[in-house]
């Protein structure tokens, strides 16, 4: 009775290793919002500061805004929405078994990501042209800061889902399997909304 009671098997120790694909995701999106929150009070940080100087010294605010291409920014902000729906698109496809058509939309998301970067890399170049750096005062120390941190989060968007659409590749995600492609579109759309905030904040501050 006893020896029935405490036999386990290899094969039971291992089923017992691994939690079923609910609980996982369960976790996995727990973790990922988890992820979100601390992401949220950072840039929430930055946002509290940028309100504080900007009642501090509303002309140097309102006259330094006008320096920034906001057609530029506006671009940005376009290219980033259609990321967005592109992700979107990717993970409703995979929901439906659709790999091919999840990888594609991964690529367009990644071009749509690489051109933002570009067009920043761009604007930063202008900038500083114009003699306009970090340290030219605290509107375009709070620019560079924020705009830079967001440039980060981007490019580490673009390695994550560079990851889901090399895997999509092998194979790795189907109709019943594929919370990384849905965990990884939560961290896009945060990276999207970000900029969102971050677009009015810094070129319509006036």
């Amino acid at each position: 009775m006893s020896g029935q009671s405490t036999h386990h098997g290899p094969g039971a120790a291992g089923h017992e290793a691994h939690m079923d694909p609910a609980t996982a995701r369960a976790a996995a999106t727990l973790g990922i919002w988890t992820f979100l929150a601390t992401e949220v009070l950072l840039f929430g940080g930055l946002f509290t500061a940028y309100v504080i100087f900007r009642i501090k010294y509303p002309q140097m605010f309102y006259e330094d805004h006008l320096k920034l291409n906001r057609v530029m920014g506006a671009v940005n902000t376009i290219v980033l929405i259609c990321s967005s729906l592109t992700v979107a698109l990717g993970i409703a496809a995979i929901r439906k078994g659709k790999v091919a058509l999840l990888r594609f939309y991964l690529f367009l998301t990644l071009l749509l990501a690489a051109t933002f970067l570009g067009i920043k890399y761009v604007e930063y170049m202008e900038k500083f042209s114009h003699g306009l750096s970090p340290g030219t005062d605290v509107f375009f120390s709070l620019y560079f800061m924020l705009t830079g941190l967001h440039g980060i989060h981007v490019l580490a968007g673009m390695i994550v889902l560079g990851t889901v659409l090399f895997l999509a590749g092998r194979g790795r995600y189907s109709e019943s399997y594929h919370t990384p492609v849905e965990i990884s579109g939560l961290y896009w759309h945060f990276v999207d909304l970000v900029w969102i905030y971050l677009f009015p904040l810094l070129y319509l501050v006036g």
